[in-house]
């Protein structure tokens, strides 16, 4: 038999559910006001205490609500903050269990998709999700089993609020955690973000992916081209991303195929600068824009890259010998259409002066001496001072150290360029002086 105080305690609970059920949208608003005030942060049993063991019983009230009016955006913000404090409270399981059996999930993941709906809202439902896939293993499959990478991906490429977008990031990077089963699917829907339009996007993006290459521990073969395209960004905040996840990715298989995309960029295809060189003829202002023309910024920030990579690790530098880089590098500083893309290629080449004679000597013969004086005196101004046959030189060079390198023969190859290396180097290299000399048959 029921106490006297335990009656009232249901009386009053029962009232409330009823005031709730009766109300219209401007007092549910209020309703919700105040059970967000009087309750954000309880744990469960204080929960369970305030609604007198039946807490449960207005949760489900609101998920009944999200699902009926999550369409129109009728107080929507609140009913998902309100079912937040069930959610995030401590030794809430069963609150969980009860949202997630009446399908939860999938109506979080809809709101997601919804362009009608307020970026506020969307926002919170992200957090929903985190509160979910933060609950354990089992979660995070129930969200990737509801299609939930593409939604949340494609949300993120197409949000225009940075904040919400760092909620998103927060999500994806604890899907990839702890979640052997679908770490992979979370990894290519990342890879996927890469060409979209956003760059906080594909900033973020970026950087997971450095996360998620980490856990899943092999590469995906689109991987490569996808992160060298966006090396054509004007956002030097991506770049820099892309820079970083490069010098992760060059102690995977794909190694070689990034070095050598790398260098390629260096100087661009024939297509790209015969379609430059109409648009020129045909509307001379086109020429104003080359500063941010993607092959030229990919151009400038590969450029970049590859000096990067050569300063942090002397067999990388090694092996962009024999895939031409001092080549490519010259001919990048030759491209007056693009000064940035000279600088970057000067101070690059300048670090390969300095560490391999070799390449010092070579790029003498080929740049002249008056020209290479003054590229030693001042590598990083050198652009300034070109005149255009100067430009033309670099543009046009045959300075081809691999051949040098090819002809001396391996082990000579390796001495003078910075002496003793392991058996494992030597092979590796090895294997690029001979992929050379089969390009040349």
């Amino acid at each position: 038999m029921t106490s006297i105080k335990e009656q009232a305690a249901i009386s009053r609970l029962l009232s409330f559910l009823q005031e709730w059920d009766n109300a219209g949208k401007v007092a549910r608003s209020h309703i919700l006001d105040k059970f967000i005030e009087t309750n954000q942060g309880k744990t469960a049993p204080e929960l369970e205490q305030e609604f007198s063991q039946g807490a449960s019983l207005f949760l489900v009230r609101l998920t009944t609500s999200l699902r009926i009016t999550y369409v129109t955006d009728s107080c929507l913000e609140k009913l998902l903050r309100s079912i937040g404090i069930f959610l995030s409270a401590v030794s809430s399981n069963r609150y969980l269990i009860e949202f997630l059996e009446v399908g939860g999930v999938l109506t979080l993941l809809e709101i997601l998709g919804l362009e009608k709906i307020k970026e506020e809202a969307k926002k919170e439902s992200v957090k929903l999700l985190q509160v979910i896939a933060n609950s354990g293993r089992t979660y995070k499959e129930l969200i990737c089993e509801s299609y939930g990478v593409r939604s949340i991906a494609e949300f993120l490429a197409k949000s225009k609020s940075e904040e919400t977008q760092e909620e998103v990031q927060v999500l994806l990077d604890s899907l990839v955690h702890g979640n052997p089963k679908y770490q992979n699917q979370v990894y290519k829907g990342l890879i996927a973000l890469l060409p979209c339009e956003s760059p906080k996007a594909q900033q973020l993006s970026l950087q997971t992916l450095r996360t998620a290459q980490s856990i899943i521990g092999t590469t995906h073969p689109s991987i490569v081209d996808c992160v060298l395209k966006v090396l054509g960004t004007m956002h030097l905040e991506v770049q820099y991303e892309a820079i970083e996840l490069i010098k992760d990715l060059v102690g995977y298989d794909v190694r070689q195929a990034l070095l050598k995309g790398l260098v390629a960029l260096l100087i661009p295809s024939v297509k790209e600068t015969s379609k430059l060189q109409a648009k020129i003829l045909s509307d001379p202002s086109v020429l104003q824009l080359a500063p941010s023309l993607p092959m030229f910024l990919q151009q400038a920030a590969a450029a970049k890259a590859i000096g990067v990579l050569a300063r942090n690790d002397m067999s990388i530098a090694e092996e962009l010998l024999y895939l031409h880089v001092v080549h490519g590098l010259m001919a990048a500083m030759g491209n007056m259409d693009h000064s940035n893309s000279q600088r970057l290629a000067s101070l690059t080449l300048e670090c390969f002066v300095q560490m391999f004679p070799l390449v010092a000597e070579h790029v003498r013969k080929g740049m002249g001496e008056e020209l290479y004086q003054l590229f030693l005196n001042n590598a990083e101004d050198l652009y300034m001072k070109l005149d255009s046959i100067q430009a033309d030189i670099l543009a046009a060079n045959k300075v081809n150290v691999t051949k040098a390198l090819r002809l001396h023969g391996s082990s000579y190859s390796m001495n003078i360029l910075c002496g003793s290396h392991d058996s494992a180097q030597m092979a590796y290299l090895t294997h690029f002086e001979k992929e050379d000399v089969e390009s040349k048959e």
